[in-house]
């Protein structure tokens, strides 16, 4: 199935987010703009109005405040097995304004249930939120660590871009500098 890529502009601080988009669903989103995995991204832009036109409303009214989920279809290829399961967990058992540490979704998930060694969970967890291959669609700002953010990507504006979507949900409070939502 051919995927092609919607972008949509973003008040983030990494700027516009892309989603890949297949027959299915969006397959992939990437807060790096050019990039997806810290690949260059070889995909054409989508051609599909009716298909890009859905994901660039739903993510607008989402920055806007005016929508709580994105309820868009899910192509769930770049996922399977274990990390599969825990996105899944993660996307239907924590919404808007909800957090859930890496450690208590390891344990909802259901798949660790003979950790070698304490801590080994949470930390696959943390790596699982990390390879996420749909976030803002399955969303991975929402875990946390048990003593405060944790981390979100490896790229500089990654926890500044957690924290900007934790305080647009409500979890944290604006502070002065916040840019809120874009209506």
């Amino acid at each position: 199935m051919e995927l092609s890529w919607v972008t949509v502009p973003t008040p983030l601080p990494s700027g516009p987010m892309r989603f890949a988009v297949t027959a299915r669903g969006v397959a992939a989103a990437s807060y790096a703009g050019d990039t997806f995995a810290g690949r260059p991204i070889g995909v054409p832009e989508c051609a599909d109005e009716r298909r890009a036109g859905l994901v660039r409303a739903r993510v607008d009214e989402y920055f806007a405040g005016r929508r709580r989920e994105l309820e868009l279809p899910i192509d769930w290829r770049f996922a399977t097995g274990p990390h599969l399961a825990v996105l899944r967990c993660l996307q239907a058992g924590v919404g808007f304004g909800q957090t859930v540490t890496y450690g208590e979704l390891a344990s909802r998930s259901g798949v660790f249930t003979d950790p070698t060694e304490p801590g080994v969970p949470a930390r696959t967890v943390g790596q699982m939120m990390g390879a996420n291959p749909l976030p803002l669609l399955v969303p991975c700002h929402r875990v946390v660590a048990a003593d405060g953010l944790g981390g979100f990507g490896g790229a500089w504006h990654g926890i500044e871009v957690k924290r900007w979507l934790l305080t647009l949900e409500g979890v944290l409070p604006p502070t002065l500098d916040w840019s809120g939502p874009t209506d």
